[in-house]
């Protein structure tokens, strides 16, 4: 049996604050499998990122093996921290959302999240529309994942 994931889309909000309300489906799974503690950053600027704290800190000790001269690894960083906040989502189900980060990716009022099997994806609603239908899934796509048993 597959172990459960985050997957789907829901619509969501995000306060005069910058606060987004965590869909209830995706607030629950995360609680009770990693807890309440997350970090929020991005790679691009274009959307949010938010890893429960378990799962950021899995990647970044996998990422500690890049030898520390990789520019790669560098770039990743330097992104990751300027965009990056640690983050709990409260009592109301309600994670800040740095504000550098909701500028750049216009991260404000309605906005659509997404489960990506361990962490959530946040868009501009009108960014996510843009980016589906200007990436289209390929031909060469489905070959590619055809290649790792998809």
């Amino acid at each position: 049996m597959v172990e459960p994931v985050l997957m789907g889309h829901a619509p969501a909000k995000v306060d005069d604050k910058g606060r987004l309300k965590i869909p209830a489906n995706f607030r629950k799974f995360i609680e009770e499998k990693f807890g309440a503690d997350c970090f929020i950053t991005s790679t691009d600027g274009e959307r949010a990122l938010i890893y429960p704290m378990a799962v950021w800190f899995d990647f970044q000790g996998r990422l500690s093996k890049v030898p520390s001269t990789s520019m790669a690894k560098s770039k990743l960083l330097e992104r990751a921290n300027y965009f990056g906040q640690i983050g709990t989502i409260d009592t109301q189900g309600r994670v800040l959302i740095p504000a550098i980060l909701r500028n750049v990716a216009g991260i404000a009022e309605d906005v659509v999240v997404i489960g990506n099997t361990d962490h959530l994806i946040v868009w501009n609603g009108e960014k996510i529309q843009q980016r589906m239908a200007e990436t289209p899934l390929t031909n060469d796509d489905w070959k590619e994942l055809e290649l790792h048993g998809v």
